[in-house]
């Protein structure tokens, strides 16, 4: 059974169609990315997913079961984690402590982290920092590491909501070519180790054809290829409205 499975959305502005008949799925461990020219309803997309927008149409299943709709932290709770285009992180916090703010929350003992607890899932909290490379640095302050780190500490706070589908919206923008494969490649090894569904956008698209396992393209809203890379470097419509372009930035 795929992990998620979207069938017919769809979503207007206005007279404007952001996403039109969009149907896709993504199995246990399998990275799907999403690409497309600006304008193409990607963020449209992702935001239906995660709840911060309401779909006009079509239906949204997580391990089978409908969240067509739901909350944010309704959808988070079902098992849906998300990373973003900016990194979301408490800069005054130390590393660990925004993991273990993380898991509290899933562990729904957010409200503790305020009293004199905060050994709380310290060594969770550290396992985690050390899938993501980061358990050395556990004790700075997040607001003092480089960017390439706050993206992976973003990544372990993504994680510790266990969840069984991540959604990363332009994983490494703003990161050195050399950081974005290390943290993509990073990311697929764990998420194929733990049977984690992955959909991603990204702007790169090298990184796009090495490490994802299929490519979905949308434009003006609507899904015209699908694939694995060479599939879609061979597609003439996507190489019309999008690769041959020129253009190197996913849009929204």
């Amino acid at each position: 059974m795929s992990v998620l499975a979207v069938a017919d959305l769809h979503k207007s502005f206005g007279g404007v169609r952001a996403v039109s008949g969009v149907s896709f799925a993504v199995a246990p461990g399998e990275m799907l990315a999403l690409i497309g020219p600006n304008g193409a309803g990607k963020s449209t997309c992702f935001n239906m997913l995660n709840g911060q927008l309401r779909p006009d149409g079509g239906r949204i299943a997580l391990d089978g079961q409908d969240i067509t709709g739901l909350a944010p932290r309704r959808v988070w709770r079902r098992g849906v984690g998300r990373t973003f285009q900016i990194t979301a992180t408490f800069a005054s916090m130390t590393v660990r402590e925004n993991v273990q703010v993380a898991l509290l929350s899933h562990h729904r003992r957010i409200w503790r982290f305020w009293q004199p607890t905060s050994a709380l899932f310290a060594a969770e909290a550290d396992a985690l920092l050390d899938q993501v490379g980061m358990e050395a640095q556990a004790d700075r302050a997040a607001g003092v590491l480089a960017y390439g780190d706050l993206k992976r500490l973003e990544l372990a706070v993504a994680l510790a909501n266990a969840p069984r589908l991540l959604l990363m919206d332009e994983p490494t923008a703003g990161m050195a070519p050399a950081e974005r494969v290390a943290l993509m490649q990073l990311t697929r090894d764990l998420t194929r180790r733990q049977h984690i569904a992955v959909l991603f956008t990204e702007h790169d698209m090298d990184v796009v054809f090495g490490v994802a396992d299929r490519i979905l393209v949308l434009n003006r809203g609507e899904l015209i290829a699908e694939g694995d890379a060479a599939a879609i470097r061979a597609d003439a419509r996507v190489r019309a409205v999008y690769l041959g372009s020129g253009a190197t930035s996913g849009g929204h």
